[in-house]
Parts: structure tokens; C-alpha cells; sequence
């Protein structure tokens, strides 16, 4: 239906799904990923891993897969604007609403901690807020993927640096602390 937005991984889409009539957003990697067999693999692998996750706090992943070389995922829409979008038009947060915020990435966090996924590149960008103020985390599988993929390959980093961990910007093994000192960062 429309392009809602793009980052170094992926181009992301608005989209009607055939089968179930409702609303979803479709994530097309990039070309130049998608020739690479042992990224895409672990883009695979990670966006299953988080498709297995459930929570009121987390985009539900509906689907992963290839459309001839084509390589999605298919996932629910949010309604509603980035946390990085919200601090663009509105300035920092009154303190309530930044701990109301910060309070259900935190039960996202928890949620994928206890089922060892660690999400990798938490930041604004990969924070939504509904209309209603529920807020969803985005990006696990293909965070997850990345990191991998560049850091112990390439030697080199691809998402906002200004949220890394310590131990995630000297591309050591990083866990669910890294995750939460990405979100003291935001």
C-alpha cells in the first residue's frame, strides 16, 4: 500500500495480506544481504527465534520467508509514530510519560531475555508508540542478525553507535546487560 520507511538493512512496507484481510508491515531486505548465504541464514534463523516470541510489548511476526531472491518478514502494523519521530517533534519527555515508556520496553526486554534472544540495537528508531500509548519493540530478528553478520565478519558495525553497549562497540559477545544499557542510552 505504501513505503513506511527504510534503514541500512531493510525497506519496510505497508501492506494488505490476502488471506486474513487486515493490515500488516512487510520487511524486504536489502539485495546486497541477500546474496550473502551465511547472513541470510542467520536472518532466517534469528527472525524465527523472534517470531517465538509473545508479549503485549513486542511486533508480532506473522511470517519470514523468500520470495524468489526476495527475503521478508512479515509483521504486525503499528499504528503510530517511533519513539525517535516522537522526541523529533515534541523534544525530551516529560519524566512520567519517559518512565511509562521505559517501563514496557523493559517488559519487552524481560520477555526476550527469558527466552535468550537479546535484541541488539535498541534505540528510538525501533520503538513504536501506539495512538492509544502501548508501546511495541521492533527489529529483533533482524538486530540480531546483524550484529552477528558484521561484526564477526566484516570487522565493521551497522545500526546507531550512540546506543551501543561498551562491550557490543569493541564487537565483544554481548548478553541482555547490553540490551539495558542501550536503554538507559534512550
Amino acid at each position: 500500500l505504501e513505503k513506511l520507511g527504510e534503514g541500512g538493512m531493510a525497506i519496510v512496507y505497508k501492506a494488505r495480506c490476502r488471506l486474513l484481510h487486515r493490515i500488516v508491515a512487510i520487511k524486504l531486505l536489502r539485495p546486497q544481504y541477500a546474496s550473502d548465504e551465511e547472513f541470510v541464514e542467520r536472518f532466517r534463523r534469528e527472525s524465527q527465534a523472534a517470531a517465538s516470541l509473545s508479549h503485549p510489548n513486542v511486533v508480532n511476526i506473522y511470517d519470514v520467508g523468500k520470495d524468489g531472491d526476495k527475503y521478508y518478514i512479515v509483521m504486525e502494523y503499528v499504528k503510530g509514530d517511533s519513539l525517535r519521530e516522537i522526541l523529533r517533534k515534541n523534544g525530551p519527555l516529560p519524566p512520567g510519560r519517559a518512565a511509562w515508556i521505559a517501563s514496557q520496553i523493559c517488559e519487552a526486554l524481560d520477555h526476550a531475555h527469558r527466552n535468550n534472544i537479546v535484541h541488539r540495537d535498541i534505540k528510538p528508531h525501533n520503538i513504536l508508540v501506539t495512538e492509544d500509548g502501548m508501546v511495541k519493540v521492533t527489529d529483533f530478528g533482524i538486530a540480531r542478525a546483524t550484529t552477528a553478520a558484521t561484526l564477526t565478519e566484516t570487522g565493521t558495525v551497522i545500526g546507531t553507535v550512540n546506543y551501543f553497549s561498551p562491550e557490543q562497540a569493541r564487537g565483544a559477545p554481548v548478553g541482555a546487560q547490553s540490551d539495558l544499557y542501550s536503554l538507559g542510552v534512550v
